[in-house]
Parts: structure tokens; C-alpha cells; sequence
């Protein structure tokens, strides 16, 4: 077929959804947002459909109470739609690695659609899937029928992520805006940890940033590295302004050498005005980047990421409130157990040392320690504690590789904020974490 005859309207597309169906779409900006954001209005004639989805980024109509009995949702990672969404009892989590969600998810189920994002094709006939290729290209070749949502507007990017569009049953030619995730101003705890991070990262070494202010702040207190090198799950903002001032070069990587080699990319314009037809930037297949022991290929890795609680032993929960959950494992243990594998790599969790949350019985807002002595009833442990290493709050850094309880507990509360630690040492004396001589 040519490539009019492969054109159809988004309403013809949203026809071919039947009850029952499986459908894929991106991840974050590679999602189909034309598709998402219409597929309620198919709700009266479909039932069961299943929409599998990660960090979506859609309106999320259909995930309204209306259409639960039409539409259900299995999120690899959530967004604030789907936190919301979760009480209807259509949504579900799935928990995975990264780097195995596609892969694992394709021995559960088949897609009858993928359904996606894309640069528009150039003049030999490739398009982009443009800012993800953690799963998608590997759900394509899977599923019955792909559909791709090209756009102009997309920025064109290179590494394994083209595709003919001949090989693409179907296409939409839409012309929205890329969605953008909102920058996170680092705040002064952000820039504390942010420094305390940075002294131990080195000229010339590699690095992997997650989301959020502590990351963005990191990025600031790098300004004065020189030579580093990015071997990332997710490209953010932060990290363009680092490669614009020639922080970021990849000068002295010994794998991939002079590329910045990640899976996905979400941020502002300035990112994806970046990424458009930058052959320094290399979208890889997830399964591959993501694999630790492929990030242990590269030298002095430094991975940084975030919690939400931590206990005293060392088990990081950075995805649910007890056991409802918030967000997703995503890379984090992949990531964390790839720099330790790396030679004179390094992983980091940083957290605040504490949070405010409301008061079930008095309604008022009340401060909470982020160091624990268990962690809460239900929550998913993101990052075990044989997995962790470096743990960073504005207190102080707690090196906790080949460490044992013991001195987990001791150098935890070092690092808690001062008018939990007493609580703390109390606490883990009377569950039995620790034992006074």
C-alpha cells in the first residue's frame, strides 16, 4: 500500500477497537494522545477493552467512572490520572524492572493494537518513534494492527527507533503539541542534596538522572564538572542545559563514547528542540539500556534516584503509600544495581528527611519522619536493601554498602532529621533491629 492509502481519520482508527481488545500505547510524549483522548467516545459500543499505558500523559476522559464497565487500564508506571482513577476499580499496576516490562509483558499478553506516536516520514519513508523506545518497537512487530499518530511537530531521533512506513498498517496525521512535563524548581532542600550528591561525582564520569527537583538541582551543581558522559533511562531537560554548556560530552565514556544513550525523553521544548535530528543522542531499546549489566559497561557510573520512604535496614519503597500505589519501580533498581556493577561506580537514593501528611483523626497536617523503622503496612520495596548503597538526605550522605544492620540503623539516624532520632534508636530497639550491649 502507499502511503495515502495507509492515512485514515482518528475516528476510523478508534473503529477498529472491538470488546476484549489489548492495546499498547508509548510511553510519556510517545503516547497517542489524539487516540487516548477520544477513545471514550467508543465507550457505549465496547466492553473489557484493555488500554496497557506508562507515565501517561493524556486527559484521560475514558478513564472517568462512566466508562470503567468499556475500558480497563494496566499501568507500568502512574500518572496523577491514574492515581486518581484507581478507585473505580478498572485500573491495576503491573509491577516490573524497566528494562524486562515489555518483554514480561509479551508472555502475558498479545496486542490486537499498538497504538503510538511518530515523526512524520522523511523523504525515504522512516519515521521516528521520535521520544520512547522502551517497549514500543518491540509491541509493534507484536501486535495485529499498529497504528501510528505522526505529527510534524514531533522532534526526529535516531538510534533504534526507526521504522518504514510500510511497515505500519495504519496512519494519523495529526499536528498537536508534544506534551510537556513541567520543570520542577529545585527547592532549598533540593539544593542541599543536590551539592552533597555532587561532590561525589567526578570529571569524566557517567551519570543517570531520574525526575523531579533533587535531579534538577543536581544538574545545577554539575555546572562546574567537566567531560561527563550519559548513559540514562530517561532524558530530561536538566541535562540539555549541561550538554549545551559542554559539561555533557561523552568525551571520556568507554561505551558508546561521545553519545547520550537513553530509552525515552520527556521535559520541555528546549529538550525536544534538542533531540530533533541530534545524532549525539542515541534512544535505545529499553531491554538493552536498562539492562544492568549493559549500564555496568560503562566505567565511574553514578545513578541517582529518589524514595519516597526508606527503613532502617535499607529498603526503599519509591513507588506506593503503603500498599496504594503512587507511581512505579520503573529504572530505579536497574539502574542502581547496574552503577554498583560498573567499575568504580556508585548508585544513590535521595529522599527529604521528612514530609508533612494530614492527620486522619484531627484533619490538621502534621510532620512525618522519611526514615522508618519498617516501612509502611502494604508498600512495594522498590529498591531492596542488598541493592542499596549511597542514601542522601539535606543531613548528610549514609554509605551503606557491605554494611550491616547495625550499622544501617547507626547511619541512617545520623542522617534523619534531628527531632526524629531519638524516636528512631527507640524504635529499633523495640522491634529488635538493634540490641544495646
Amino acid at each position: 500500500m502507499s502511503y495515502k492509502e495507509k492515512v485514515i481519520k482518528i475516528e476510523e482508527a478508534l473503529a477498529l477497537v472491538k470488546s476484549d481488545y489489548q492495546i499498547v500505547t508509548g510511553l510519556g510524549a510517545a503516547e497517542a494522545q489524539d487516540f487516548m483522548n477520544n477513545i471514550h467516545t467508543i465507550g457505549d459500543r465496547v466492553k473489557n477493552v484493555t488500554i496497557t499505558n506508562c507515565l501517561s500523559m493524556s486527559n484521560g476522559e475514558f478513564l472517568k467512572e462512566e466508562y470503567k464497565n468499556s475500558f480497563n487500564v494496566d499501568g507500568w508506571f502512574y500518572s496523577p490520572a491514574l492515581r486518581k482513577a484507581h478507585k473505580n476499580g478498572n485500573i491495576s499496576y503491573i509491577p516490573n524492572h524497566l528494562h524486562l516490562a515489555g518483554t514480561k509483558r509479551l508472555d502475558h499478553i498479545k496486542p490486537n493494537i499498538y497504538v503510538g506516536s511518530g515523526t512524520m516520514p522523511d523523504k525515504h519513508g522512516y519515521i521516528s518513534l521520535s521520544l520512547s523506545n522502551t517497549y514500543e518497537k518491540r509491541m509493534i512487530e507484536a501486535a495485529d494492527i499498529v497504528i501510528l499518530e505522526i505529527n510534524p511537530n514531533y522532534p526526529r531521533t535516531f538510534g533504534d527507533l526507526e521504522i518504514h512506513y510500510s511497515e505500519i498498517d495504519y496512519l494519523v496525521e495529526t499536528d498537536y503539541q508534544v506534551p510537556e512535563l513541567p520543570e520542577a524548581i529545585p527547592n532549598e532542600k533540593d539544593i542541599k542534596i543536590g551539592k552533597l550528591i555532587a561532590a561525589y561525582i567526578n570529571d569524566g564520569d557517567c551519570i543517570q538522572l531520574g525526575i523531579g527537583g533533587i535531579p534538577n538541582a543536581l544538574t545545577e551543581a554539575l555546572a562546574d564538572k567537566k567531560d561527563l558522559g550519559v548513559h540514562t533511562e530517561m532524558m530530561t531537560s536538566g541535562m540539555v542545559k549541561l550538554a549545551r554548556s559542554g559539561v555533557i560530552n561523552g568525551k571520556k565514556k568507554n561505551f558508546h563514547k561521545g553519545k547520550i544513550v537513553c530509552t525515552f525523553a520527556l521535559g520541555n521544548r528546549e529538550l525536544y528542540d534538542f533531540l530533533d535530528e541530534n545524532t549525539s543522542v542515541m534512544i535505545l531499546d529499553g531491554h538493552y539500556v536498562n539492562d544492568p549489566d549493559i549500564i555496568a559497561k560503562n566505567d565511574n557510573m553514578k545513578s541517582i534516584n529518589t524514595s519516597i520512604e526508606i527503613d532502617l535496614t535499607g529498603q526503599c519503597c519509591s513507588e506506593s503509600i503503603g500498599p496504594i500505589q503512587f507511581s512505579g519501580t520503573g529504572g530505579q533498581a536497574d539502574t542502581a544495581i547496574g552503577a554498583q556493577k560498573s567499575k568504580n561506580g556508585k548508585s544513590f537514593i535521595a529522599l527529604y528527611s521528612t514530609t508533612s501528611i494530614k492527620d486522619k483523626e484531627g484533619g490538621d497536617r502534621k510532620t512525618i519522619s522519611k526514615i522508618v523503622p519498617m516501612l509502611k503496612q502494604g508498600a512495594g520495596v522498590t529498591l531492596s536493601r542488598n541493592d542499596v548503597d549511597y542514601v542522601v538526605t539535606e543531613y548528610g550522605v549514609a554509605k551503606l554498602r557491605g554494611t550491616n544492620i547495625k550499622e544501617r540503623v547507626d547511619r541512617l539516624i545520623e542522617i534523619a532529621h534531628p527531632d526524629f532520632r531519638e524516636e528512631l534508636r527507640s524504635e529499633a530497639l523495640k522491634v529488635g533491629l538493634i540490641y544495646e550491649k
